[in-house]
């Protein structure tokens, strides 16, 4: 009778609560910082806000599935797409909840009218306001941060706003990656645990003495790589990494040795033409490289595969890089060979971004349906030729800058050489065997070099300049810190997306010394290439990244790099650089220039021969002579 009365209770008050807005909200007292916020589950259309779990957890994984787009990229894209609820995965995560949280109080929050009704819970209180849609997880504590036995937890104000999560991008559904903040979401169901969904908008209350704490809180999960780490791995790789070695030597084989051998042993040049020696580690061995390369290297383009996904670029937006490269590479007469046994490398002609948008028009949701169906293309590939069996697809590339293609390629296209945007060093990278794609933001695919160029040094009286959205972690850090702070520093957040404001851009862009790359929700970010293209020092703020052209160019100098944990000193760091390294910094900027630059008819050393040799370099030094 007991248990039959309390069944009828629970239903009751789903029946007659739930349904109206009431929602229940935890808070734990032990386990770091953990906000749970309910919701209805039932009503798929309601206007309430969706059930989340926000935890930042000094193990916790994340997600980050938005690509850094602006509103003509989402434009492209269909509108809202929700995903059903998932129910035993939601009854999982409760029940998981339920066992980690421990002692735990209720606050029961009515979302029906602007009035709050809310309980403090231990050091938090939870605010719901419906008038603007907005839910905020705040602290009380006024000390930069919540102590628990986990560590100490940042202050971090999370708030994520009903607008913006109703009209979210399709990338922002799911995703394998790991990331500081995890949020799952349980109305617009995710399909495994790790999932989740990014916040769009992040306030950040933080002192100087809690930033430090509050970054390598966020981001303990994962090990931060510096540029001098990097740098020791590359030089692993080009020493001791080999490919599987196929059971013969082919021609193609003895050629690629061969080819190792003379860049290993290449003449020594000081100051080739054409060419900035101070920006590449060995001048000569690039030198040398490159002109094997232009003699020797043939790529075979596989012919399977249908529009839209594969054989077909774009060639405008943030993800632009991965078409223009698809369409030169395939109306190449120098490289391209259509007997497969001349060849040295076989490109994978699809495109991460048109599989993406094709396969969720197919009503394809996740991550995993769009991996196997790369994996089903392998298949086809391994059966109809003997290419990728004979060495495991070691000596075939793809290129992809959609933040998924690290992901969708992990597994079955592992041994590839991932050309990737999204080369995070710390989420499967692989140092001197993957390499950079870089992020070149094409607003004219007809005149891709429009307002190429920036001021002279003398002629840059702005320090350090920054403006975007807020994605990820660390812009809003950045802007807690520097906006509106020094007359020299222009901090922004993001700015109009008119003409005028577009202008505006360029011109703080042409107008500063250094421009700063925050990273996004990935590590990788347009303004890198950017800054170069408008001829502005790169201040790079994105640890674990990869930069691109890695295995050739010595970044550091034309370029700096700033750990995160450091923005509080940005300025310092800045200005104790001497004025006269800023100005060959500038130069090796305008020098390295060409190195970035798509052209319609591709010309020596451009990005298109950049990356082509990037990959044809990694396979040479792949080869095992032994």
């Amino acid at each position: 009778m007991v248990i039959g009365v309390a069944v009828v209770v629970i239903i009751l008050f789903q029946c007659f609560a739930l349904p109206y807005g009431k929602g229940w909200s935890v808070s734990p007292a032990n386990e770091g910082s953990v906000v749970l916020l309910i919701s209805n589950p039932i009503l798929p259309n309601s206007s309430k806000s969706s059930i989340r779990v926000f935890n930042i957890m000094t193990n916790g994984s994340d997600s980050s599935d938005l690509g850094e787009e602006d509103e003509a990229e989402i434009a492209d894209k269909d509108a809202d797409y929700e995903l059903k609820s998932d129910k035993i995965l939601q009854n999982d995560v409760m029940l998981k909840l339920g066992e980690t949280l421990g002692k735990s109080s209720i606050t029961v929050t009515d979302n029906t009218s602007s009035q709050e009704k809310s309980i403090e819970t231990g050091s938090k209180q939870l605010k719901q306001d419906d008038e603007n849609g907005i839910l905020e997880a705040t602290t009380s504590s006024t000390f930069g941060g919540i102590q628990s036995n986990a560590g100490t937890v940042p202050g971090v104000l999370l708030s994520i706003s009903k607008k913006n999560g109703e009209n979210r991008d399709r990338d922002s559904i799911a995703s394998d990656s790991f990331f500081p903040t995890k949020v799952i979401s349980l109305d617009h169901m995710v399909t495994q645990t790790k999932n989740a969904e990014l916040l769009q908008t992040i306030s950040v209350t933080l002192n100087n003495n809690s930033a430090r704490d509050s970054i390598s809180t966020l981001k303990r999960w994962e090990r931060s790589t510096s540029m001098s780490q990097m740098n020791s791995l590359l030089i692993h790789s080009l020493v001791y990494s080999h490919s599987m070695r196929p059971q013969r030597l082919y021609v193609r084989d003895r050629e690629l040795l061969s080819a190792k051998l003379e860049i290993e042993n290449a003449p020594r040049v000081d100051n080739p033409p054409g060419l900035y020696a101070y920006a590449f580690r060995n001048i000569s061995m690039f030198k040398r490289s490159y002109e094997l390369m232009e003699r020797i290297l043939k790529v075979y383009v596989y012919k399977e595969g249908e529009k839209p996904i594969f054989h077909q670029s774009k060639m405008r937006g943030i993800y632009a890089s991965e078409g223009w490269f698809m369409k030169l590479i395939e109306g190449n007469k120098k490289f391209v060979v259509r007997d497969p046994r001349k060849a040295h490398l076989f490109y994978l002609p699809f495109s991460p971004h048109m599989l993406r948008v094709a396969m969720f028009d197919r009503n394809s949701h996740n991550q995993k349906e769009l991996a196997e169906f790369l994996k089903n293309y392998v298949d086809l590939v391994a059966k109809k030729y003997s290419f990728w069996n004979r060495t495991g697809g070691t000596d075939h590339f793809l290129v992809g800058c959609h933040d998924w293609a690290s992901q969708l390629t992990r597994h079955h296209m592992r041994n590839c050489i991932r050309v990737l945007c999204n080369s995070n060093a710390a989420k499967g990278f692989k140092i001197g065997k993957d390499t950079t794609l870089p992020v070149t933001y094409i607003r004219s695919a007809e005149n891709p070099l429009k307002e190429l160029g920036g001021k002279p040094p003398s002629e840059r009286p702005i320090l350090a300049f920054f403006a975007g959205n807020m994605h990820g972690y660390v812009r809003p850090i950045l802007l807690e810190f520097w906006e509106n702070k020094e007359p020299d520093m222009k901090i922004l957040g993001p700015m109009s997306r008119d003409n005028a404001g577009k202008r505006r851009y360029r011109e703080y862009m042409k107008r500063s010394k250094y421009c700063i790359c925050a990273r996004g929700y990935e590590v990788h970010t347009p303004r890198v290439v950017e800054s170069i293209f408008y001829e502005c020092v790169p201040v790079i703020i994105s640890d674990n990244y990869v930069p691109p052209l890695f295995e050739v160019l010595n970044w550091e100098a034309f370029s700096v790099f700033i750990q995160e944990k450091d923005i509080p000193n940005l300025r310092n760091i800045l200005l104790s650089i001497p004025e006269e390294k800023y100005v060959a910094m500038q130069m090796g900027v305008k020098k390295v220039q060409q190195h970035f630059l798509w052209h319609k008819k591709p010309v020596k050393y451009d990005l298109f021969h950049m990356i082509l040799h990037s990959v044809w370099y990694n396979r040479v030094f792949q080869m095992d002579s032994k």
